[in-house]
């Protein structure tokens, strides 16, 4: 293997991946990709076309062949560091076995904060959806196979970007560089044409906003999945930056 740092970030949704994205965007020696394996998952998810907003353009411009996606990822040498964020349930029946020459992050958030915020956009989340118990699968998996990983928790890095940041930076094995904490607020080329339904926060940011709880009543229809969340949640904690 070359020396590449081929960085997977797995996330769920509205986690602040795209956030994530954009600050190792900043960085000289790195290149990001936005959600490589999007195409593969709404062809192979029975359903998931059906109500994701702009699928049928994802799946005319993207590669849908999951496997060549991989491919790709681990045959990049564009760039020193390749980072590639992912969402955990975009890998349905994919082989993991790659993810033993990836570094692996997993991006989580409170599923109090997280859920509502899922639900204006895609109405009626599963426990599938929000990926908090294929966050568990994952570290399961990577610690049933001896595979390093870390886990990253939404509201650190907003609390303390740098500080959190800095060590995101030493687990990978890669100096800490200011300019991540910062970017014009602009779309990126490396942006997913699906940015338009679901970055304009970002696009509006300069950088990571100061984390606000949230204030607004939790929405009852979504009490039952936040009760299926939070133990994943409290499990993924233990492990986190």
């Amino acid at each position: 293997m070359d020396n590449i740092k081929r960085i997977c970030l797995w996330s769920g949704p509205r986690n602040i991946s795209t956030a994530l994205m954009y600050a190792f965007a900043q960085r000289t020696d790195t290149k990001v990709f936005d959600e490589p394996l999007y195409a593969y998952y709404l062809k192979n998810h029975s359903e998931a076309h059906k109500y994701h907003p702009g699928s049928e353009a994802i799946l005319d411009t993207m590669e849908n062949d999951g496997e060549k996606v991989v491919d790709m990822m681990l045959n990049n040498t564009e760039k020193p560091v390749l980072f590639f964020k992912h969402m955990t349930h975009h890998l349905l029946g994919l082989k993991r076995d790659f993810m033993k020459t990836t570094i692996n992050i997993i991006l989580t958030r409170d599923p109090e904060e997280m859920l509502p915020s899922f639900d204006k956009v895609i109405k009626n989340p599963s426990l599938h959806d929000v990926g908090y118990a294929l966050h568990v699968e994952l570290v399961n998996y990577f610690k049933a196979n001896n595979i390093p990983f870390t886990v990253l928790d939404s509201k650190n890095v907003l609390l303390n970007p740098e500080r959190t940041l800095g060590k995101l930076c030493e687990f990978v094995g890669i100096p800490f560089d200011k300019n991540m904490l910062s970017w014009q607020p602009q779309q990126r080329k490396e942006d997913g044409i699906w940015a338009k339904y679901w970055y304009d926060n970002v696009h509006k940011s300069s950088g990571f906003m100061k984390y606000r709880a949230k204030v607004e009543p939790f929405p009852e229809h979504l009490y039952p999945l936040l009760k299926k969340s939070i133990p994943h949640y409290n499990t993924l904690l233990k492990f986190s930056i």
